[in-house]
């Protein structure tokens, strides 16, 4: 099966399906006194298992020694030849990234001494690479909806980052997506794009005590608001662009495939209670294990900046994604933090004022007065600076240990990852046409996927339409009269495919020398 991804939010119990009208509502339970959300997410065709385990575990299954061995050449001879595909491909992305790298792609710029359209030209062919392998290492574009979804909460960031856009450059994406459209485009593709891959988790336990005031005032103001009917002049209700409909309409999905839910436990969903208030509890947030952020810089007047910068992350929680986002402005006060503030500090001076304007004033009111002011204001600052303290080691984290690499390693690593997808799609559609018989698209798309969880414990939407093509282009697969996928025995694949030049090589590496 293959479907773009999805993130959204159900008001359903997981075995009812969703839909995109439920955006918004979001599956509640109580767990240890915080209200768990469930975030519905659409299965990926990534299949999360290390390519030699995945090959030493199907040649175990195999009975005998002689197919055994067979098998073993064939995954090694795919490898071999799907790597050899996606030279040519490779090389031209990583010659043309050599002339944007922010590095040293100026001195290479200038020696090629192109004009300004030849340079614009290059830039968007190394784009349309670009997302092409994304494409084929089953990278995503975050969507509006993805994206709303992953900041409708807070985690371990408590301050509000927005992205400086008068650094980040708005043309060289903008002529991109002008030339080959996309869907479902997030608001600021314009400025800068993130892929993303894969869904995990992440937990933290503590006290949170500054949270959980944070909380408590939270509501507090927000009863008052609600109460006074001050919150119906600043409410809105949102208006979210109508999402098109971005899965696939080949013959596989006939049925949806199944959802995956993961759970997100946050403060502001706490009961309130003294055992809550004192007591260490443990928060979650589903995380996105792989993020590729794609940017340019903005030009100064005298020059042209022709910088590209990919970086790439892991393990990113989705409501503190925005720490990996180019550009940041350094964090303020919150709005709310500033009305909280001067509402505070009027009410406190105007109580101040009529305290000392009656007959006989009360020091001790008036103390109490000024003191309480000046402590919650004190309140205010000291959260802020905590919170900023605990920004900044989120960025320091980021940078060093949530950071895999960037530029051409990442490029590196996503060709890499391209051919070990492929390779294993290969794999394992072969050995179930190989052990299972001939059998419909449909059929070896279930059987894939059953074969993965049942063995490897691990469930994913297997691209079998993509896999059917490069058996077909391998020439080990043939189709019957009714449609039917049929394998050639082991050692005619083999045959097929024939001795590449790595296993040559490696003939010539280990005949004795002078023979």
């Amino acid at each position: 099966m293959s479907s773009a991804p999805t993130v959204e939010a159900l008001g359903r119990q997981p075995d009812v399906p969703g839909t995109a009208a439920a955006a918004e509502a979001m599956a509640k339970e109580k767990k240890d006194g915080v209200v768990k959300e469930v975030i519905r997410l659409e299965r990926e065709s990534v299949i999360p298992i290390l390519k030699p385990k995945l090959v030493m575990k199907l040649s175990y299954l195999i009975e005998q020694d002689k197919d055994r061995a067979e098998f073993m050449k064939l995954c090694r001879r795919v490898e071999y030849t799907v790597r050899a595909w996606y030279l040519l491909q490779f090389e031209d992305l990583m010659q043309l990234y050599a002339l944007f790298d922010p590095v040293s792609g100026e001195k290479s710029l200038e020696q090629q001494s192109l004009t300004r359209d030849e340079t614009e030209t290059l830039e968007l062919n190394f784009l349309t690479y670009l997302f092409q392998i994304m494409d084929k290492s089953n990278f995503k574009l975050l969507s509006d909806e993805e994206n709303e979804v992953a900041h409708s909460g807070q985690y371990l960031l408590n301050l509000p980052i927005k992205v400086d856009e008068s650094k980040v450059d708005k043309t060289l994406l903008s002529r991109y997506f002008k030339e080959h459209p996309h869907d479902n485009l997030p608001a600021f593709a314009d400025k800068y794009i993130v892929f993303r891959r894969g869904i995990g988790i992440d937990q933290t336990t503590d006290y949170f005590f500054m949270e959980k005031v944070d909380v408590i005032i939270s509501r507090a103001w927000r009863f008052l608001l609600r109460v006074t009917m001050i919150e119906k002049l600043f409410s809105r209700k949102r208006q979210l662009k109508p999402k098109k409909d971005t899965k696939k309409t080949d013959e596989v999905n006939d049925e949806e495939p199944a959802d995956l839910f993961v759970e997100r436990i946050r403060l502001e969903k706490m009961e309130l209670s003294i055992r809550n208030l004192l007591r260490k509890m443990t928060i979650q947030e589903p995380t996105f294990e792989r993020i590729i952020v794609v940017y340019r810089r903005a030009s100064k007047e005298t020059k042209k900046d022709r910088g590209i910068f990919v970086k790439h992350f892991k393990n990113i929680p989705m409501a503190d994604m925005e720490l990996v986002l180019p550009e940041k402005k350094n964090p303020s006060l919150t709005p709310m933090d500033w009305v909280l503030f001067l509402i505070s500090a009027v009410l406190g001076l105007v109580t101040l004022v009529g305290s000392l304007e009656m007959p006989k004033a009360d020091i001790w009111v008036v103390t109490a007065i000024v003191s309480g002011l000046v402590g919650y204001c004190a309140k205010i600052y000291f959260t802020f600076q905590a919170n900023m303290v605990t920004y900044q080691n989120l960025i320091t984290k980021s940078m060093y240990d949530k950071q895999l690499d960037s530029g051409k390693g990442t490029l590196l690593h996503l060709c890499d990852d391209v051919i070990q997808q492929e390779v294993k799609e290969v794999i394992v559609s072969y050995y179930i046409l190989m052990e299972q018989g001939k059998a419909t698209i449909q059929d070896l798309d279930s059987r894939c996927e059953q074969l993965i969880k049942e063995e490897f414990g691990v469930e994913c939407n297997f691209d079998v339409v993509d896999a059917v093509k490069k058996l077909e282009k391998l020439g080990i697969v043939s189709r019957d009269s009714i449609g039917r996928i049929v394998c050639v025995p082991l050692k005619r694949a083999n045959e097929i495919i024939g001795t590449t030049t790595e296993e040559m090589v490696m003939r010539a590496q280990q005949a004795p020398a002078g023979s």
